[in-house]
């Protein structure tokens, strides 16, 4: 957490969450049509709620089990993600070369939710908790 932090865009896992979210993006406009209301649809709606998540949960810092709450269900869509990204390699949509590295990507994002979740009070605002 370098430097102030006056809105969730300055925080480090909020940025990461949304540069994945555009690299799963724009590596599904190359997937078959035939999963448009399918796999498409599932990665990028998960993909795009982690950093989704983070940003709500900035909202609710002042209430320590809503922030909590927040950041687990950012967690959550970070899993599921994850899955998605699997089957997506799995289906031939994805390299074998490609996948480890988002995967690594979210495991970074996942690692920054778990700090944030153990000090949720660094997060709150001047004078509360």
């Amino acid at each position: 957490m370098a430097g102030e932090i006056r809105s969730f865009r300055d925080l480090r896992v909020y940025q990461e969450a949304f540069e994945v979210q555009q690299h799963i993006f724009d590596l599904s406009k190359t997937w078959p049509k035939e999963e448009k209301y399918a796999l498409i649809d599932q990665i990028r709606r998960s993909s795009r709620s982690i950093g989704g998540n983070v940003a709500e949960s900035w909202a609710k810092r002042r209430y320590p089990s809503h922030f909590l709450s927040k950041l687990t269900d950012a967690d959550g869509e970070l899993q599921e993600t994850s899955h998605w990204l699997r089957t997506a390699m799995a289906c031939g949509y994805i390299s074998p070369k490609d996948e480890p590295l988002l995967q690594s990507r979210l495991a970074q994002i996942g690692k920054m939710l778990g700090k944030m979740m153990e000090i949720p009070e660094k997060f709150a605002p001047a004078g509360e908790f």
